[in-house]
């Protein structure tokens, strides 16, 4: 099943963009749903590149949900647009291909798109629907933190 959300950023897709690389943005963003424990490598990256990262997921921070490797990909980049893939999948989750895209619309302002597939047998109508919310509290997460200038990302755990 797929869910696709998009929303309008009133920052410079470039900004966007270089946000987007950088796990401390993927913390930010999922807090407080979401916590990742980095298991291998021990320690994400700063900035993501391509390549596999075992995760330990924890619902609301605390509650575990299982282990989740993220697999990054970076498709192919046009003019007027940014992607970056991960193809993961865990122990819960045997498939969440989620791609980002970034497209400019103006000098000060981007589109960001969350799209994912999601499969996990049975429990596919369930994933699918905490991807949903998942996803809408990451777009929320999003705007409030271009509205504070990024200010948030100065700390030293998600706010």
């Amino acid at each position: 099943m797929r869910v696709k959300l998009s929303c309008l950023l009133d920052v410079p897709a470039e900004r966007a963009r270089a946000e987007v690389q950088t796990s401390r943005l993927l913390d930010h963003v999922a807090w407080p749903l979401q916590a990742f424990e980095p298991v291998d490598p021990p320690v994400l990256p700063e900035r993501w590149a391509e390549g596999r990262y075992l995760v330990r997921l924890r619902m609301l921070g605390v509650l575990p949900i299982g282990t989740q490797w993220i697999v990054i990909t970076t498709p192919e980049r046009g003019p007027d647009r940014y992607r970056v893939r991960d193809n993961g999948h865990g122990s819960l989750v045997s498939t969440w291909d989620h791609l980002v895209t970034i497209e400019p619309l103006s000098p000060t302002r981007c589109r960001y798109t969350d799209e994912v597939e999601v499969r996990a047998g049975v429990l596919t109508p369930f994933v699918w629907v905490v991807a949903q919310l998942f996803y809408r509290h990451r777009q929320r997460r999003w705007r409030a933190l271009v509205a504070s200038g990024f200010a948030a990302l100065a700390k030293d755990r998600p706010a």
